[in-house]
């Protein structure tokens, strides 16, 4: 574990600065690098394209009712849509990236505007309104 020189030690020693937050896991012979929760993810080591592939996936799977891959979509992507300079698949990411934060913002108004509505009527609702509650508050409404 100290720094050598020369020959493969220097490439170790160099790799042990880059590898904080990792560790390295064993897998029948070959040794293989495992990100802990404090890597980040990095765009600037993946293809332009696949950068689209991966807006892409996350745009559409928004759609299933997980609108915060559209977040994630919107914050992972917002530099590279309209911070880099331009390149081939740009126009394609920066309209994905767009169309994710109108949905984002959309069921941001849709769940701001359901919880409004069911904390200010759910006494008035009576038994409906405990029903329809995933846990039914204590005390008086």
């Amino acid at each position: 574990p100290g720094i050598q020189c020369g020959g493969s030690g220097a490439v170790r020693a160099a790799e042990a600065g880059r590898g904080r937050g990792r560790s390295r896991k064993s897998t029948g012979g070959r040794t293989q690098r495992g990100s802990t929760s404090t890597s980040k993810m990095n765009l600037e080591r993946v293809s332009n394209e696949d950068k689209l592939n991966l807006c892409r996936k996350y745009y559409l799977g928004g759609f299933a009712l997980l609108p915060f891959l559209w977040l994630v979509n919107v914050v992972w992507f917002f530099r590279e849509a309209f911070m880099k300079p331009q390149f081939t698949e740009q126009p394609q990411i920066k309209k994905y990236v767009k169309w994710s934060g109108v949905g984002l913002l959309l069921w941001i108004a849709v769940l701001t505007t359901w919880i409004s509505i069911y904390q200010t009527f759910r006494p008035i609702w009576g038994a409906v309104g405990d029903y329809i509650s995933f846990t039914i508050p204590l005390g008086i409404p």
